[in-house]
């Protein structure tokens, strides 16, 4: 910005510094001096002055040759202000989609609208890494770029927009596009690309919200159905709202998590009462089987099984390292 004002501020200063020398030179009124400084470093033309003395003769020269030099350096710079931009832009687009090609579990948000930008900042609070992909690539600002904030600039409901954010080794996707049939779309189209991946969709009624699901979605979300829930819970049970709201007012990072088991996991065969998740400050609320049985309270006795969900409760710091932990493959004998 600070050099598209230089050239102006260049170009006007040596029209005036023009002006003053002819009006010195030949004692004419300023305005004609002006206009003919004007037009001899616009070389469109010329008015020699009626007295035209060596020294006017010999300032003309230096003037026109001082003005081609301001013209070549004001279009140089100009030009270099748009390749440079150009090039940093594209070069930070290649540097971004290196990092993503080598993210793994990752989330992906498509729609960087006021829910798309709430989602990404709850993620970057419990340093999680996410990929955001919307189409205005405006939207992200210098202070998201140097926060690491990955974006995609293009159409969510396109296959290879998704692969390039990498949702083959993804671990989850939410579309909060502004209407049901893009998020629809990226549901159906996510589902097809990564058939193990958590699909949270948002839907603006009951009959978007069936579709979505039918069509692969894992949760789907109505935000005015979810609201009017939340304030008839702050009626029914105000002590428990106002303890989450003062709890997350205080800084005290908690979360409830959905964890899969894989199938190589070293906690596999294992009793809950024989692992060590207490001790690593992590409870475990329910756990639900592949079959779909749940288990809420899970006993101390139950055996933890391949593919089984469980619901963890701990900060975050913690239900990251249960996340490794389960990742963990078992100790060869």
């Amino acid at each position: 910005m600070r050099k598209l004002l230089q050239i102006p501020l260049l170009i006007l200063a040596m029209l005036l510094f023009g002006a003053i020398s002819l009006q010195i030179l030949t004692g004419q009124r300023f305005l004609i001096c002006f206009y003919q400084a004007f037009i001899l470093l616009a070389t469109v033309g010329s008015q020699e002055p009626p007295q035209m003395t060596d020294a006017t003769m010999g300032f003309i020269i230096v003037y026109l040759a001082l003005g081609l030099g301001v013209f070549a350096y004001s279009a140089f710079q100009f030009g270099q202000i748009l390749v440079n931009s150009d090039i940093r832009s594209v070069w930070e687009q290649r540097a971004m989609e290196k990092e993503i090609n080598k993210l793994s579990g990752h989330f992906i948000i498509c729609g960087f609208g006021r829910m798309g930008h709430e989602l990404c900042d709850y993620l970057y609070q419990r340093n999680q890494r996410f990929v955001v992909i919307d189409e205005e690539e405006d939207l992200l600002t210098p202070e998201m770029r140097q926060d690491g904030w990955l974006f995609l600039c293009g159409d969510a409901t396109q296959d290879e927009v998704l692969e390039r954010a990498g949702i083959a080794n993804a671990r989850a996707l939410t579309t909060v596009l502004p209407t049901d049939a893009d998020n629809l779309y990226v549901v159906l189209s996510a589902r097809l690309l990564n058939n193990r991946l958590q699909i949270v969709a948002r839907a603006s009624n009951d009959t978007a919200v069936r579709k979505m699901q039918q069509a692969g979605a894992t949760r789907v979300i109505n935000p005015l159905s979810s609201g009017a829930i939340r304030m008839a819970r702050f009626m029914l049970s105000p002590s428990i709202e106002n303890f989450v709201e003062v709890a997350e007012s205080e800084g005290v990072d908690w979360e409830i998590a959905d964890v899969q088991v894989p199938e190589g996991s070293h906690l596999v065969n294992k009793r809950l009462k024989d692992t060590s998740l207490r001790e690593d400050g992590i409870m475990l609320l329910g756990v639900r089987r592949e079959n779909g049985d749940k288990i809420f309270p899970p006993p101390g006795d139950l055996v933890i099984m391949p593919h089984d969900s469980l619901f963890a409760f701990g900060n975050s710091v913690n239900l990251a390292q249960l996340t490794k932990l389960l990742e963990s493959s078992k100790t060869p004998v």
